[in-house]
């Protein structure tokens, strides 16, 4: 389903962007800091299983109470959150390279019965099983010229 993809323009040679050369800069210098991939999103996998869309959302080291999947309108948002739960002063870190912070996804569900969402986390992947809305399939007819 094209509507549950979300959209991420590849075409980098129309414009110029300093902004993504310097964040590539930072990458081969510094590696990828970030466990989720980009700043603020994280991986998903979309399946069409014939009556059903399964959603697989890589959401590592995360807590079952730390993850929020909200319903607006035609809109799912996934949002998570890794808090910092160590203290600075008690230990004595060498290198700290696991990040912290809240992370989101919205995806379009107008194909989608959204009353019949089902979801359930398990070994840091989340799962989704988005039952599809019912297709009307007309017959064919001939229109009339005015």
């Amino acid at each position: 389903m094209f509507e549950l993809r979300p959209y991420r323009n590849n075409n980098h040679m129309t414009t110029y962007d300093p902004f993504r050369d310097m964040e590539a800069l930072e990458r081969a210098f510094f590696g990828n800091r970030d466990f989720l991939g980009d700043v603020g999103t994280f991986k998903t996998d979309i399946q069409d299983k014939g009556d059903h869309y399964l959603l697989e959302a890589d959401l590592p080291g995360m807590k079952k109470e730390d993850i929020a999947i909200d319903i607006d309108g035609d809109n799912l948002t996934i949002k998570a959150e890794r808090r910092n739960e160590h203290e600075e002063k008690d230990k004595s870190y060498v290198r700290c390279e696991r990040s912290y912070g809240s992370y989101a996804r919205s995806f379009d569900i107008s194909g989608v019965k959204a009353e019949g969402i089902k979801a359930s986390y398990n070994d840091g992947v989340l799962s989704l099983t988005l039952p599809k809305k019912d297709v009307e399939v007309s017959g064919s007819r001939r229109l009339a010229i005015e």
